[in-house]
């Protein structure tokens, strides 16, 4: 990776991976501000902002946006987390001028028109009744809530309906100023783009950040619980999670490698168990979620009504088991798994670009793939029982959807675990 970093003046972070042999440039804009930094009466405001701000400029209208991108055979899209927002672009190494001239343009020059507000409300609030009806995407928020009860890092990306339907285009503005600023956003460029030409395309094109940076507020508190709705639906849907770690803990990659050997794939000890010995799942995976501050190490499954009275315990038993032995086949199996990952993204530009912007954002710093290896085959046995132990103790949150009737409650499984 040949990854270069420049700040300039107002304190904008531009980074480049130059890549040869390839024709694109996949660029983006990575912003520190998401669904955990809005108040609770503003919730989906990130979000909304990501949508309102192609939704036309001072110099273009939306459709100027979409067509001047497409007539380059290029396509921009963005999203929203709970943690960042970001503004990206695809486009061959000649249009990469265009694609930097667009973003800068949306993101300092919007001009959140109120009827294109008016419109885009009932689109965000149609995106939300989806999500609500599509329920291995529900559960997840669910969850979420559950496990950071009251606290923004528990708030959806989407924010609710009601918030949306009211919301207005001060509220956009004012997050805009308060978030949106020079020192929060990292710019990026993964290609055929040479880092003294990006630096000068962003120096011209990201000029109007204020170079302000606001705090990053409370900090994230896992909490637990349960949260259960019954439904009539084929499937029960279940997320068993517990209190996990941040980013820049000493255990994230023996953590990430934990996550990989326990639910990672088909050869790991969930699928194999729940269903290949069992047939009890059809899908079933660990996961592991990672915060500035904090993070949740947990467990999706989901299965037919009749199977669930018998996951919840096969799910404890699976978990008291790894906390006792893991053997060196297993770790050496899940270090390649995860360092494969690594190295085969590596061939995109985008996900080249994602990952110094993310490494930025996160870290603070550029870290090489050589440096990323070296830490993940540092992982052996006794860095997994640890981190096991570690990521499996104290209350945890459960999330349960469907006809739940025979799913136990959380005290059951809490006893089941001691």
């Amino acid at each position: 990776m040949t990854a270069k970093l420049t700040t300039l003046e107002n304190g904008l972070r531009v980074v480049t991976d130059t890549m040869e042999h390839v024709e694109s440039v996949s660029f983006g804009v990575w912003v520190d501000a998401g669904a955990r930094h809005e108040h609770a009466e503003i919730n989906g405001v990130s979000h909304v902002l990501e949508h309102m701000a192609f939704k036309g400029t001072k110099r273009r209208s939306a459709r100027d946006i979409a067509e001047e991108i497409e007539a380059v055979g290029g396509h921009i899209n963005a999203y929203t987390t709970r943690e960042h927002t970001a503004y990206y672009a695809k486009v061959l190494k000649e249009d990469v001028g265009l694609a930097v001239d667009i973003i800068g343009d949306i993101l300092q020059n919007s001009v959140f028109d109120p009827e294109e507000l008016a419109r885009e409300r009932d689109v965000i609030i149609q995106e939300i009744n989806h999500a609500d009806e599509t329920p291995d995407d529900i559960i997840f928020d669910r969850f979420q809530e559950t496990a950071f009860l009251d606290q923004p890092l528990g708030q959806s990306v989407l924010g609710t309906t009601e918030r949306v339907r009211i919301m207005q285009r001060d509220n956009i503005i004012d997050y805009m100023q308060g978030h949106y600023s020079a020192k929060r956003i990292v710019v990026a460029g993964a290609g055929a783009v040479g880092h003294d030409t990006l630096v000068a395309m962003a120096n011209q094109a990201f000029a109007k950040l204020p170079p302000k940076r606001a705090r990053n507020g409370a900090t994230a508190r896992f909490t637990g619980g349960e949260w259960r709705e019954e439904r009539d639906l084929e499937q029960v849907h279940l997320v068993l999670g517990f209190n996990g770690l941040s980013y820049e803990d000493p255990d994230f990659y023996a953590a990430s490698v934990f996550s990989t050997l326990f639910g990672g794939g088909m050869s790991s000890r969930l699928f194999q168990e729940v269903r290949e010995v069992r047939g009890l799942a059809y899908s079933v995976y660990s996961f592991l979620s990672c915060y500035r501050d904090s993070g949740i190490f947990g467990i999706y499954a989901g299965t037919g009504a009749a199977e669930a009275a018998s996951l919840t315990p096969l799910l404890c038993d699976e978990i008291l088991k790894v906390r006792d032995h893991v053997s060196e086949e297993e770790v050496a199996r899940a270090c390649a798994q995860l360092k494969a990952s690594i190295l085969m993204s590596l061939e995109s530009t985008g996900a080249r670009c994602e990952q110094i912007a993310r490494q930025l954002m996160i870290f603070g710093r550029l870290m090489t793939a050589t440096e990323i290896i070296e830490l993940v085959e540092a992982v052996d046995v006794a860095a997994i029982k640890r981190v096991a132990a570690r990521l499996t103790a104290g209350p945890p949150a459960f999330a349960t959807l469907g006809p739940t009737a025979s799913v136990e409650n959380l005290d059951k499984i809490e006893s089941r675990l001691a």
